[in-house]
């Protein structure tokens, strides 16, 4: 698969691999389009790095149906998590061919050289420990609405964010 425009991948100072930009990307902008392979429930399969979508398909009620999976198969797959990201990613699904795009959309200014990151969010069990080094880090890679559901052996890492800091919910 050639290398998206604007990005490169290499070794990153968080975890592994990470993807870095190449150019500057203003808050807003489209940074990237992904590629990758979807999954459902009863599929088999094992990578807990893939983006959980919505239930696109209804259901039998006609409702939403269970989560999809997409196991990213392109460079966005080193897009490494941070608590305080600079980038949240969304997806397009099509209905007629049944497949999912997602895309990076920047959060604020991104200047060249800089690393991309996104909230993974991970649901409580399957949550795991941050490495990200952020501020606002909240210890563990999870959802912030779940991070009182952590595992207990996970618990000892939890940071909880200060009241000033925490997002007010809005009614």
């Amino acid at each position: 698969m050639p290398p998206l425009d604007g990005l490169v991948t290499k070794l990153s100072s968080i975890h592994g691999y990470g993807v870095f930009t190449t150019r500057s990307f203003r808050e807003g902008e489209v940074i990237c389009f992904g590629d990758g392979v979807l999954y459902r429930e009863t599929d088999e399969w094992d990578d807990e790095y893939s983006l959980v979508l919505p239930g696109y398909e209804p259901g039998p009620d006609g409702e939403e149906g269970p989560p999809l999976y997409l196991d990213l198969t392109d460079q966005t797959r080193w897009i490494n998590h941070s608590c305080e990201p600079n980038t949240e990613v969304d997806t397009k699904w099509n209905p007629r061919t049944k497949t999912a795009v997602p895309f990076w959309i920047a959060l604020r200014d991104i200047e060249a050289g800089e690393e991309l990151f996104y909230d993974y969010a991970f649901s409580a069990e399957l949550a795991m420990r941050c490495l990200c080094g952020m501020k606002k880090c909240r210890g563990v890679i999870v959802d912030e609405d779940e991070i009182d559901d952590v595992p207990d052996e996970l618990q000892q890492y939890v940071c909880r964010p200060t009241p000033s800091a925490k997002k007010a919910k809005v009614a």
